[in-house]
């Protein structure tokens, strides 16, 4: 009878937690087929009733994981069923900040056509123009300047896109490219950094002469 008893109280206990568990199956199973970049069992488990924006233990929704794995396909089905491209996990990460930091080119543009929010910041206060800089992307940063990104947004390190393509670009022609891009579209090539330092002076202590004269020629002090 104590048995029964404590297993008839266990039940009691349990039976409330059971739709959180099943919840939390399907949940498991999306992010699996969108890290998989399976499109065939994600579009089985969203007409089965799948949550779409159900996040898993890092808050990342299955957009985001597939997302993080270039999966184009996989997040080209999430995205057309609805899937939020702003939804941000715990660190801040969104399908559409993290496409333009990595250069996930693709699924970017998927985002931009979806909604993406062209003035949402990472975790560092920047917009998805300034890693794409640094990381000397420079396809997603011609599309991310062309989307309308503001070019001289400053994020808690006190650098734009341009002072971060230099203070953490090596000078090669890809961060040349992008300087030549950020100027192109307007860049304030004066605008200084929490220290005072502009991005004139961050390239010449840097040895980058080409950045030097793009700046130079565009009226940088």
């Amino acid at each position: 009878m104590l048995k029964l008893a404590l297993l008839s109280t266990w039940l009691l206990l349990a039976l409330p937690s059971l739709p959180l568990l099943a919840a939390e199956h399907t949940m498991t199973q999306l992010h699996k087929a969108a890290a998989a970049g399976d499109t065939a069992a994600i579009r089985a488990l969203l007409a089965g009733g799948a949550d779409i924006e159900a996040r898993d233990a890092s808050g990342a929704t299955a957009l985001l994981v597939a997302t993080h794995a270039n999966k184009v396909e996989a997040a080209r089905a999430l995205i057309e069923a609805g899937a939020n491209v702003n939804a941000k996990d715990d660190i801040q990460d969104s399908p559409y900040l993290y496409a333009g930091a990595r250069g996930h080119l693709d699924i970017l543009k998927l985002t931009l056509a979806h909604g993406a929010d062209l003035k949402s910041i990472n975790r560092y206060g920047g917009t998805s123009l300034i890693p794409a800089s640094e990381r000397g992307l420079v396809e997603t940063v011609d599309t991310l300047i062309k989307a309308g990104v503001a070019i001289d947004h400053v994020n808690r390190l006190g650098w734009t896109a341009l002072l971060e393509a230099i203070i953490l670009g090596d000078g090669g022609k890809r961060h040349q490219q992008i300087v030549g891009l950020l100027i192109a579209a307007g860049a304030n090539v004066n605008l200084a950094d929490n220290d005072g330092v502009t991005p004139l002076r961050h390239a010449r202590d840097r040895g980058f002469d080409e950045i030097a004269a793009l700046l130079e020629k565009a009226g940088a002090k």
